[in-house]
């Protein structure tokens, strides 16, 4: 079974507003409400490419039913942990302004519903994938992921983690399956600016060497890179296609990523799933279908774009 865990889950208000203009009343053009999280989307994308997992978490509130509503209509399996007082976020996602938002803070988590998710989470078995994605509330430990991971540390389950920073860097002892940094935030970690795709595989091996055993570097307009934990190093560019929403389009392409690895068990084709379902999403309103994925994948293969090269 696959769980994701979403610290701090949303119920994102999606609007597009013409014309607008501070300080006077504005009218939206188009919105949808749809449930958010890096977590939440993971499990969306899974579940659209017919892959069951349970949506771990925190929800508080009115808002929280909802967002428990909300996934379960989706048929994605739950079991989040109710905090009594607070409630979950809003966030404002403002389409027609350069991707505009206004997220809200969300509960505060006592260390009770910690030791909650954590009993939760020990009840998982060898073979099982856990996927550690987004920031966390500041009311939440930093070093939270790293707890996590200490405690299931080898018990044989897959982790992915899509944080950063030090959220990142803290979990890299315990060597972590996948990580999937951006390339800002893989230069930010280094102090340096990594612009195109072969600048990027000499920090990955370096993530590589701190622990980590695979590293997905997405990279919007330039495409991705992969390095694997058995020296193989794959990169392409970016598929060609409009961009009509970048808002989930890393998490889909971690979905992309565990799917294929699911299917084949190979890094190829797990990383031309990632990829696809990455700009798959980017592509379209909402998170990417299997139909858009595999329009996606098959270009890509048979354009035959990807490069692969011995570490």
């Amino acid at each position: 079974m696959i769980y994701t865990v979403t610290f701090n889950p949303s119920l994102d208000y999606i609007v597009s507003v013409d014309d607008f203009q501070l300080g006077l009343t504005n009218r939206t053009s188009s919105e949808l409400m749809l449930p958010g999280g890096k977590g939440i989307n993971v499990s969306t994308v899974l579940g659209n490419l017919g892959i069951q997992s349970t949506a771990l978490g925190f929800v508080a509130g009115f808002t929280g039913d909802e967002i428990v509503r909300r996934v379960e209509q989706m048929r994605i399996q739950s079991d989040f942990i109710r905090v009594e007082n607070g409630i979950s976020r809003i966030n404002v996602k403002l389409k027609s302004i350069d991707g505009t938002e206004i997220n809200g803070a969300g509960p505060t988590i006592g260390e009770d519903m910690i030791t909650l998710l954590m009993e939760k989470l020990d009840q998982l078995r060898e073979g099982d994938i856990l996927v550690l994605a987004g920031s966390i509330p500041a009311s939440i430990p930093d070093d939270m992921y790293s707890r996590i991971m200490k405690m299931l540390d080898g018990r044989g389950i897959m982790i992915v983690v899509d944080a950063t920073k030090e959220l990142l860097l803290n979990v890299l002892p315990y060597h972590p399956f996948l990580i999937k940094p951006n390339n800002h935030e893989l230069g930010e970690i280094f102090g340096e600016e990594l612009d195109t795709r072969d600048a990027v595989i000499p920090f990955a091996k370096k993530l590589q060497e701190m622990g980590a055993r695979n590293v997905l570097v997405s990279m919007a307009g330039e495409g991705a890179v992969l390095v694997t934990a058995d020296g193989q190093i794959f990169s392409t560019p970016a598929p060609k296609g409009t961009l009509v929403n970048g808002v989930g389009a890393g998490d889909s392409m971690v979905a992309g990523f565990l799917a294929g690895w699911m299917e084949q068990t190979a890094y190829r084709h797990a990383f031309y799933m990632g990829v696809a379902a990455g700009s798959a999403s980017a592509f379209s309103e909402y998170l990417a279908t299997r139909p858009e994925v595999e329009a996606v994948y098959e270009a890509l293969t048979d354009h035959n774009e990807v490069e692969e090269m011995k570490g």
